[in-house]
């Protein structure tokens, strides 16, 4: 694996991003933000499911001025989503957001951004620079056509407008829809400037959809060294967002979430209802957050060889399985008690 592509670090409330730090997991809420209670009670399950990093959108003021109460009630960085009016940026800040995120060119001119950048200067809040495969500038359009290109020299431009005002505490994302012109946006811009990325397919689908073409994307792009923050973006609950992106660093390796589950695809030699136990022993230990790989193998046969490297499992046999332990087998389990000890193993072992 390559090793991760250094940035600048940048500081959004309390977490540190970039620099080398854990890649942090971001989602965003859906409900609206002047809502503060609705807003306040979605962060908190958020929080809960993994959510390091949350966005909210500022189209106005009441959800301006809702900022400062619902930050008084959650404990992960909150970021203002704004798109054109300037005003919500500045009271954004003001109303104490730990980032912003907007398009430079979206804000109706230079004086303009120079307002929110003197505003952000004197909050100490950074900006991430949004760019997607829609807000690509005419005249980019015009010379590249809608490519990679002008996506990534969309997002230099904008860091050029903030660094000509001596800004940057910037963060940059570059998203679209298509995964291999988004990862290859990010791939162009990475090599033009140092900033933190924030990773992400943007309107990816559905759960199944979204997650497969996330999965893809970001895989890519962590393959490749690159991304410092990343969301998961589906049309579903908020908190699938986080578990799927919880799962594609761990499978990656670049970080390590609770029960990671290794599992056969079944064949001709199973003799047990292999795929309910597997869905059963998701659901058993869904909750235990220490960090462990664990097999639920088909057959004797092949189980515990092939699941070697988990910290422990159990291979399904006719009317009773085995439990082992870094491939190596403990003892016999009658079939109807496996899940079970597969539990208590887990709980055990989170000791």
């Amino acid at each position: 694996m390559n090793t991760r592509t250094m940035t600048r670090p940048v500081q959004i409330g309390d977490v540190q991003i970039g620099g080398g730090n854990p890649i942090a997991i971001q989602s965003m809420t859906n409900t609206r933000t002047g809502d503060v209670r609705g807003t306040v009670e979605q962060i908190l399950r958020l929080e809960e499911a993994g959510c390091e990093i949350v966005r909210c959108t500022v189209p106005d003021a009441e959800s301006a001025a809702a900022l400062k109460e619902i930050k008084k009630q959650i404990h992960i960085p909150l970021v203002a989503d704004i798109h054109f009016d300037y005003r919500m940026a500045i009271a954004a800040m003001e109303n104490n957001a730990d980032k912003i995120r907007i398009n430079p060119g979206n804000l109706g001119g230079r004086d303009r951004l120079a307002q929110v950048v003197a505003c952000a200067k004197e909050h100490g809040v950074p900006i991430r620079v949004g760019v997607n495969s829609g807000s690509v500038e005419q005249d980019l359009l015009d010379k590249y056509g809608r490519c990679a290109e002008a996506l990534s020299l969309s997002a230099l431009r904008s860091c050029e407008y903030l660094e000509e005002m001596d800004f940057e505490n910037i963060v940059v994302s570059i998203k679209a829809s298509d995964v291999n012109l988004c990862c290859e946006a990010y791939e162009r811009f990475a090599a033009l400037r140092a900033y933190p990325l924030h990773l992400g397919i943007t309107e990816a689908g559905t759960i199944m959809d979204g997650s497969i073409k996330s999965a893809l994307g970001l895989g890519i792009m962590l393959r490749e060294g690159l991304g410092d923050t990343l969301r998961v973006s589906l049309t579903s609950d908020v908190a699938d967002e986080v578990e799927a992106a919880k799962k594609i660093l761990n499978y990656m390796n670049l970080r390590r979430f609770g029960v990671e589950i290794i599992s056969c695809p079944t064949c001709g030699r199973t003799d047990i209802d292999l795929i309910s136990l597997a869905l059963q022993a998701r659901e058993a230990l869904k909750d235990i957050r220490t960090p462990m790989k664990v097999a639920i193998m088909g057959c004797v046969v092949n189980g515990p060889g092939e699941a070697r490297e988990c910290d422990f499992g159990i291979a399904g046999g006719k009317g009773e399985g085995l439990l082992f332990r870094k491939g190596q087998i403990i003892r016999k389990v009658p079939e109807d008690q496996l899940l079970r000890v597969l539990k208590e193993e887990a709980e055990n072992y989170d000791k």
